[in-house]
């Protein structure tokens, strides 16, 4: 089986939630619409490769028989965006690090994102979470939102340095603490205007 292009994944996700919201399957037309393709034509194709490599299945005598195999729904498909620091922060926006623009699409147990939208993965660099079970080359599954409460470990951007990082947050008084889960390392203190989250940790693939 091979692994499907960007496209496939995408139609793939627009035909389950086609299927959980209608109880019935997409036509081709709705297939390419739903998926911004450009052609019934090229939707058709694609279709074809995901029948031929087992992603979904059909029949061509009847109408609306597009359906995915037993098992295929429990897994979700997340874009991976690039590298995020856990060690000391390091610059963004850059080629190196994280963007708005997929380096690849990630397959994950859908139970981790079932009920989450906006839901993407970043590559780890550093130790600084060690303590927390993440280390330097883990995947982090993170959840876009912009609020956090102490203890939760985020992505933030880091205004007045232009960096990223990623840290346990916490606030007291006037201050930001953003803690890192290594001994070896001290935490970052912030002033609250010089911080945005951009994201939580949901869950973390390990480097084996």
């Amino acid at each position: 089986m091979k692994r499907p292009s960007k496209t496939q994944k995408r139609i793939i996700d627009f035909i389950e939630q086609f299927i959980e919201k209608y109880n019935y399957a997409p036509s081709v037309r709705e297939v390419a619409k739903g998926c911004n393709i450009a052609s019934s034509t090229v939707a058709q194709y694609h279709l074809n490769v995901l029948e031929r490599e087992g992603y979904i299945s059909r029949s061509r005598k009847v109408p609306r028989s597009i359906s995915l195999p037993k098992g295929q729904t429990d897994f979700s498909t997340v874009p991976l965006l690039g590298t995020i620091s856990a060690g000391a922060p390091i610059p963004v926006p850059n080629d190196d690090t994280w963007s708005q623009i997929a380096d690849e699409y990630l397959t994950v147990p859908k139970e981790i994102t079932e009920g989450l939208d906006n839901v993407y993965a970043l590559k780890v660099k550093g130790t600084s979470m060690i303590d927390a079970l993440i280390d330097d080359g883990d995947t982090v599954l993170m959840q876009q939102t912009y609020t956090a409460e102490d203890g939760d470990m985020v992505a933030v951007w880091l205004s007045d340095r232009q960096e990223v990082t990623l840290k346990k947050i916490y606030r007291k008084d006037s201050q930001i603490r953003l803690q890192p889960a290594n001994k070896l390392m001290e935490p970052i203190y912030c002033k609250p205007d010089d911080v945005e989250v951009q994201g939580r940790v949901i869950g973390v693939i390990r480097k084996l």
